[in-house]
């Protein structure tokens, strides 16, 4: 029976793929990895959902009024879908709005005609931390075992941290023997208070007895235990992979960079911490309606 939902597009040159690839990468869609003996000039981006919808009608439906196009999107923020596609320069060929809900149809890189729809505005507030290191300091404690692979981790994190803002004077990097000391070594930085935010980078590969498990388990439950007792946020960047091919792939090739990924992790989960420290002394000043207050009995 159905097992997924495909749409195939091609373009005519190489540009226009290029270019119509870097806007998907843009909006959020996940590529799937290519096969390695594929030898077809073409990728697959793949969203969080597939729908397939039938109508007899368009009953004043927002939705109804893309038809003809080639791709129907729901997006969760259209109002900057539209400012990233207005950027681009893309051909806008229809804009509706109906009450906060609203359809905009563009013409993509090849001719592609594609429909984004969605819901502006968020109905319950929510904190969040942005990608800004400026200001911030942050703590790198990084293994010495696996060094070919931790380095390389080591350098995706410098990377991560200097692309967000971070000065190098506010990198400070800690070296220790294995992933088992990384723990200790993080939760000594963690109390010393000079730090927003810690990275622990490492590589475990799974041998032939029960060591690895041990050890991972171990590792990872060090760094829980030593960002939720001391509040400083803990970025996870050890890997725990079955072969050293793994681990490679995940330190700088077709799985991207953990490292990297682990700085960006940490930056935005110390401008989170600051975020709701701010929102929770402004309710405690404040006392909005709804806020519980401490209630004192008289004497």
């Amino acid at each position: 029976m159905v097992r997924a939902i495909h749409i195939g597009r091609s373009v005519k040159t190489p540009a226009e793929f290029r270019a119509l690839a870097e806007l998907l990468d843009g909006l959020g869609f996940e590529r799937e990895p290519v096969p390695p003996e594929g030898k077809a000039r073409a990728e697959t981006w793949v969203a969080p959902a597939g729908k397939l919808s039938l109508g007899s009608g368009r009953g004043g439906e927002l939705r109804g009024r893309a038809e003809g196009t080639d791709l129907l999107l729901e997006v969760t923020d259209p109002e900057a879908v539209y400012g990233l596609l207005e950027k681009r320069g893309l051909k806008l060929i229809a804009d509706h709005h109906e009450g906060n809900s609203r359809l905009f149809v563009v013409e993509l890189p090849g001719g592609i005609k594609a429909a984004f729809f969605g819901t502006s505005g968020a109905t319950i507030p929510a904190a969040a931390g942005e990608l800004d290191a400026r200001g911030l300091r942050f703590g790198i404690v990084v293994s010495r075992f696996n060094s070919f692979i931790t380095e390389r981790l080591l350098g995706g994190a410098l990377d991560g941290l200097r692309r967000t803002g971070a000065r190098e004077k506010d990198m400070d990097i800690v070296r220790v023997p294995g992933s088992f000391e990384i723990p200790a070594a993080a939760r000594v930085l963690a109390e010393a208070g000079e730090v927003n935010a810690i990275i622990c980078l490492g590589c475990l590969l799974r041998g032939e007895t029960l060591h690895y498990e041990v050890i991972a388990n171990e590792v990872v439950r060090g760094i829980g235990q030593s960002a939720q007792e001391t509040g400083v946020p803990h970025a996870l960047g050890v890997l725990t992979c079955d072969t050293l091919e793994q681990a490679i792939d995940r330190a700088g090739l077709k799985s991207g960079n953990k490292g990297f990924e682990a700085a960006l992790s940490a930056v935005e989960m110390a401008r989170l911490k600051g975020a709701v420290g701010a929102t929770a002394s402004e309710r405690a000043v404040g006392h909005p309606r709804g806020t519980p207050q401490r209630k004192t009995r008289a004497r």
